[in-house]
């Protein structure tokens, strides 16, 4: 269903537009967008062309191209709002963001290789341009998904007193454990129906983790009564896998989907329930970042 897909996309990044819009309308504090926001969003309309044109080497790498671009113009527009941001605040943090998404998104790929979830299609035969495909576009992943979170902390989800929520970390943890575990001593035919346990387990494993060591964290965050980081990042989780999917399905280069659920109803090549991942998985992100972050002791920009 590309037509559908296509409209999904076509939405959430109208809904992002309109967010940036709603916010900087009648302020005095209105800043206009950067000049890497401008040569990011050239950068997709050239790809877009190009890939029209059905020119290889930009099919081949449509995927990373749109989101380098994405990232340029997406923290841009959290600079025209907030004055601050990601690449133009703290660069070294964004450097360390990109280069620890690279192993963050392999521990995924080594699940994979068990529960065989995805596998890659009309990848270059010629190993450097593979690795170079491989490395680029798993180097998007952390600064799409938080820089899209940070947006919509900066413009739709402002603070919104809740009531105080002490949850404990202890259970929340040992649930984190058996969701990781669960699908690696399985046996592989049932471990594949599994993969929605890892998109999981990471976040209830980590959070509690890094609200017992005073990052942040959701926990932590609910326990002051605040619940419009984990809403963004849920938002997030979903506007990024619509545009994954949208980037993925007209690359020459791609991934399919091959888990035995949902394969004859499709958006894009992921099956449409496969799209409930995206949501939890972003929280995953945010709390992978934070953890190994704070134990390697590297440059961290705080979302929000």
């Amino acid at each position: 269903m590309p037509l559908l897909g296509t409209a999904l996309c076509g939405a959430s990044v109208g809904w992002l537009a309109w967010n940036y819009w709603r916010t900087n309308r009648g302020t005095r504090r209105q800043r206009p967008p950067a000049l890497w926001g401008l040569l990011g969003l050239l950068l997709i309309a050239l790809a877009a062309a190009l890939a029209a044109l059905r020119v290889g080497a930009v099919l081949l790498y449509l995927t990373p191209l749109f989101w380098t671009g994405y990232i340029l113009a997406i923290d841009s527009a959290v600079w025209s709002v907030r004055g601050r941001s990601l690449v133009a605040s703290e660069p070294r943090a964004f450097a360390w963001m990109a280069l620890l998404s690279i192993p963050l998104w392999l521990i995924f790929e080594a699940y994979n290789l068990r529960l065989r979830n995805w596998q890659y299609v009309g990848l270059p035969r010629n190993a450097a341009p593979r690795l170079l495909g491989y490395l680029w576009s798993f180097a998007t992943i952390w600064p799409a998904v938080l820089e899209t979170a940070d947006f919509l902390l900066a413009t739709q989800f402002r603070e919104r007193p809740a009531r105080p929520l002490a949850l404990p970390p202890r259970p929340l943890i040992l649930v984190g454990l058996f969701l990781m575990i669960l699908p690696l001593v399985l046996p592989a035919a049932a471990g594949s129906y599994l993969f929605g346990s890892a998109w999981l387990g990471f976040a209830f494993l980590l959070d509690p983790l890094n609200y017992q060591a005073r990052g942040s964290s959701i926990l932590g965050d609910f326990s002051r009564g605040s619940r419009r980081r984990l809403w963004a990042l849920l938002a997030a989780g979903g506007v990024c896998g619509f545009l994954w999917e949208f980037c993925n399905y007209w690359a020459t280069a791609k991934w399919i989907y091959i888990f035995p659920i949902g394969q004859g109803a499709k958006i894009f090549e992921m099956p449409a329930a496969g799209f409930l991942g995206f949501p939890a998985f972003a929280v995953e992100v945010f709390s992978l970042y934070v953890y190994v972050t704070g134990r390697l002791r590297v440059p961290y920009y705080e979302v929000g």
